[in-house]
């Protein structure tokens, strides 16, 4: 029993940590054997928790960190990159901007997810609800998508074609 709930904080703490976030974590708990509805519940509750901090934040954290001396520069950059990205997108998204954002952390790709997105919609000074929406979605379809390919399914299906 002690192990089980061990096991289940492991999860919860991947899925928090950016970079791996529920795209890890679910595969992870999936590994460890613990049952798959319990494993994403757990990732998608752990995934979700820092991103309204994210978006209330990031944007004047970021911001600080472009006059801190030495580093200024490497931040200003970033900061530039994702204002010019951010503006491109949203040029060809319109109002289409939520389901673009809602797309981008559901779709389980390198660099994609909960703390991208979240920075995203904050760069792009999208509102605080929609885009707690749109990345809350993306995080559960993620989560479908990652339970699905962590149990197979998706390779029992490329063994009938």
């Amino acid at each position: 029993m002690l192990t089980l709930l061990k096991n289940y904080i492991w999860v919860f703490i991947v899925s928090m940590v950016p970079l791996f976030e529920l795209r890890g974590a679910v595969p992870i708990g999936v590994g460890m054997g613990l049952e798959l509805v319990p494993t994403y519940i757990i990732a998608v509750i752990g995934n979700i928790l820092p991103v309204p901090v994210i978006l209330l934040f990031a944007k004047q954290v970021l911001l600080w960190c472009t006059r801190l001396p030495k580093v200024g520069g490497f931040f200003q950059k970033i900061w530039e990159k994702g204002v010019k990205g951010g503006d491109k997108l949203q040029e060809k998204a319109g109002t289409s901007i939520y389901w673009a954002l809602f797309l981008f952390v559901g779709i389980p790709l390198p660099g994609t997810g909960a703390w991208t997105g979240a920075l995203a919609a904050t760069i792009l000074d999208l509102k605080f609800f929609p885009s707690l929406l749109a990345v809350a979605g993306g995080v559960m379809l993620a989560g479908v998508i990652m339970g699905l390919v962590s149990s197979g399914v998706f390779g029992a299906l490329g063994m009938l074609f």
